[in-house]
């Protein structure tokens, strides 16, 4: 992101000199397993992007194969131009994207690539274009298309949570939900954690999305909790303790 910034930086003081200015694709690909923010980053950037002036304004358009590949000959082509006017003057997010790859050569998706690839080149000016998906899954995705890898000056990795960084996001979801963990319930979180991590495939570990589970679970226990002991005052509906933290 440092250079992004130094770039558009450098490019307004040129502008002010009546130096010539070429707009570069900020094309990006965005690759990590679930719920590791990629999806944040991306709303996250539409919104820096239109406060620097790069984007006309703070609008992203989310999308997955269903946006843009169609069941018939002709739908593909209709729903991919429909769907890049959308996204005139914001930036286009398609998580997912290697699923576009999914059905080989007869498959409508390689339209739905090849139409892609075509806009970015005419319309760069247009709109800024975020692919999304697993690692292993997007790299496999840039072999389909000889052109890919090249229109994406900007391939931004996000590696799985740690348990620290989990219990962080734990925290700052109960926090913002107006409840608070116990140290005790910190202590057992940060343990849950850790054996999760460790005995879990992290292709299926949905990291953040994981941590949300866990604390809904665990406000849906200590609701329970509460009733069984007749508990109503402030202090104990704010609590959650340790014997909530599901197992």
């Amino acid at each position: 992101m440092k250079e992004i910034y130094a770039l558009i930086e450098m490019n307004k003081r040129r502008e002010a000199v009546n130096l010539k200015v070429e707009r570069q694709s900020l094309n990006m690909l965005f690759k990590g397993n679930p719920g590791t923010g990629k999806t944040t980053v991306a709303r996250l950037l539409a919104k820096w992007f239109a406060e620097l002036g790069i984007l006309e304004k703070e609008k992203i358009i989310e999308a997955d194969r269903s946006d843009l590949v169609g069941e018939y000959i002709g739908q593909t082509a209709h729903k991919t131009k429909a769907l890049i006017k959308r996204a005139h003057g914001g930036l286009l997010f398609i998580d997912e994207a290697y699923s576009l790859a999914r059905g080989g050569e007869k498959d409508f998706g390689k339209e739905a690539i090849d139409m892609l690839v075509t806009h970015m080149d005419n319309q760069k000016e247009m709109f800024i274009l975020i692919l999304a998906g697993y690692p292993e899954q997007m790299d496999e995705f840039l072999e389909t298309n000889p052109g890919l890898r090249s229109r994406f000056p900007f391939i931004i990795d996000f590696p799985d949570y740690n348990a620290n960084q989990l219990l962080a996001i734990a925290k700052n979801m109960v926090k913002n939900r107006d409840y608070n963990l116990t140290k005790e319930a910190e202590n057992k979180l940060y343990n849950l954690f850790t054996k999760q991590l460790r005995e879990t495939n992290m292709d299926n570990f949905s990291n953040g999305r994981h941590v949300r589970n866990i604390i809904e679970q665990t406000i849906r226990n200590q609701s329970i909790r509460l009733i069984q002991q007749r508990l109503y005052d402030v202090n104990a509906l704010i609590q959650l303790t340790a014997v909530d933290i599901p197992t």
